[in-house]
């Protein structure tokens, strides 16, 4: 099993490099004001967190916006922009109501005019959004605070969704903002949660900073997991990405910054050692890593050379090679994670085992003929960097022919959203990884969308799969639910859309004087408090 163990330790060395950082320190300052200074996993140059995937974005989302719904820390479905909500007895008609007190960061008030806007925008774009408005018949305001949907079917799908913890995030925007196009991004970032975007200080992918909202008002509930009240302990939060992990390491040690999101794993030792700095889990469910393919393009458009790397990958070398501590990975074969609800291997024997030759004669039914496969490589998130190098490896090793394109993350996750042939700037294929929170089940697993057009770049198209989602979204009792999966699982082991490459996780390092850090899934800055 996965393990992590919150730990203190012994005081170590302060290394001179960190001189070069340049941060103002705050100690001995007169100065109230309190400010935290994180290195997030990546630097921010995305501001729409429904435009795309990427989890800074998702972060910064949670910064700036707040939901109708959170999940708590037992993973059930809390209210949270939302006061009531009530289900007809036909179960066609879902009724909710706002709390009182929102307002946008403008001064403006929060309406649900605003917020239908919002789930429509996150519905077009999301997968469990789509399967949600799929049920959907009207969505409208009823009045300033009355959010009314009417349904085709009874499903237990819309809170559930409303509460979707990562990417893509239904986050409330003002509706000038919501009625921007999903295919676009927006250029405004007015939210209503707890803290505020300095557009002024912003330096893309450099220096991000956030400040308190002084007229946030948070929910009466202690915070637990996403749910709850979401208080800013902070007047300011400064995100400040330091490529060089040594680097960010010695700035953490000798106080410059007080919170590293994903401490590399190889400079943990000199984490461990030092009584001023905690390690904590911020995702104690995990992560996934996962190889998605191009399904437009030549030769991944045939299942026959899909399915071959499901046999030539195994998952060991891709989490030896990044991860590198058994401690924090796991091989796993189930789709849907293991120690999750929908935890099966059904379907999965013989797959991810290097079976180089059956890999060989499905590539040799595809009648490949040996052009190059465009892999973009991602060179600068440390828990990505080396999956590529390993796929590659592999790949070569069936005889397939791999062009494999550096560049860093957010070059990477532009680009993925290109339809372009690959020789034309497009791409055949890239590897990534999503929290557990993103592919606990059929409907939330985004890379399992098989909508055509409508799904997640890569754009798999199959009636099978859409049709065991809807299925499951209507499926009530968990032993159907848990046969869907299985056939869910039947049908990807046929049509793969992706390829699961095991579990891992990555600890966060901050100062002893920093506390209230949440079990989220994500990184967030409510609740934390810095002495």
């Amino acid at each position: 099993m996965l393990h992590f163990v919150r730990r203190r330790f012994l005081a170590g060395a302060v290394s001179a490099l960190v001189l070069g950082l340049g941060f103002q320190t705050v100690a001995g300052s007169a100065h109230a004001e309190t400010t935290l200074r994180a290195v997030p996993h990546s630097g921010l140059k995305i501001l729409d967190p429904i435009w795309t995937t990427a989890y800074i974005s998702r972060n910064h989302g949670y910064m700036v916006y707040d939901t109708l719904f959170a999940l708590d820390a037992d993973g059930n479905v809390q209210p949270q922009m939302v006061d009531t909500v009530t289900t007809s007895d036909d179960g066609l008609t879902v009724t909710m109501t706002l709390r009182d007190g929102l307002s946008w960061h403008d001064g403006a008030p929060v309406t649900a005019t605003d917020c239908v806007a919002s789930i429509n925008r996150w519905g077009s774009k999301d997968a469990m959004g789509q399967k949600m408005m799929s049920f959907v018949d009207t969505l409208e305001a009823t009045d300033d605070k009355t959010i009314t949907f009417k349904l085709n079917a009874p499903t237990g799908l819309v809170t559930l969704a409303l509460a979707k913890p990562s990417s893509n995030v239904p986050f409330m925007m003002p509706e000038r903002v919501a009625m921007t196009p999903s295919s676009e991004q927006i250029s405004e970032f007015i939210g209503s949660g707890p803290f505020v975007f300095n557009d002024a200080e912003w330096e893309p992918g450099a220096k991000v900073v956030y400040e308190k909202f002084d007229a946030y008002v948070p929910r009466s509930e202690p915070a637990s997991a996403l749910a709850g009240g979401k208080i800013a302990k902070v007047d300011r939060v400064e995100w400040i990405p330091i490529r060089d992990h040594q680097q960010a390491v010695n700035a953490l040690k000798a106080g410059e910054i007080d919170y590293i999101e994903s401490a590399p794993h190889d400079l943990l030792p000199l984490l461990t050692g030092d009584e001023n700095i905690d390690l904590v889990d911020i995702n104690s469910a995990g992560n996934q890593y996962t190889f998605r393919f191009n399904i437009l393009h030549p030769p991944f458009d045939d299942p026959k050379m899909r399915q071959a790397l499901l046999y030539a990958f195994n998952q060991e070398d891709f989490l030896q090679a990044v991860i590198g501590d058994p401690d924090y990975y796991q091989t796993c074969k189930a789709m849907f994670g293991c120690g999750m609800p929908f935890e099966t291997v059904a379907h999965m024997d013989g797959l991810l085992d290097s079976n180089f030759a059956k890999a060989r004669e499905l590539i040799a039914e595809s009648g490949y003929d040996g052009t190059p496969i465009v892999l973009m490589h991602s060179t600068d998130l440390q828990v990505l960097t080396n999956l590529a190098p390993v796929a590659k490896d592999l790949m070569e090793a069936v005889g397939l022919n791999v062009d494999m394109q550096s560049m860093d993350w957010q070059t990477l996750v532009a680009r993925r959203s290109k339809q372009d042939k690959p020789e034309d700037g497009g791409w055949n294929a890239f590897l990534t990884s999503w929290t557990a929170g993103d592919l606990f089940n059929p409907v939330a697993m985004a890379f399992l969308n098989s909508s055509c057009e409508t799904a997640l770049f890569g754009w798999p198209c199959d009636d099978q799969i859409e049709k065991l989602r809807d299925d499951f979204a209507r499926a009530t009792s968990p032993d159907d639910q848990m046969k869907i999966v299985e056939a869910v699982q039947a049908r990807f082991v046929e049509y793969p859309t992706h390829i699961h490459l095991g579990q891992w996780k990555a600890p966060t390092a901050v100062r002893s004087n920093v506390s209230g850090v949440l079990d989220t899934g994500a990184a967030v800055f409510w609740n934390i408090a810095k002495e």
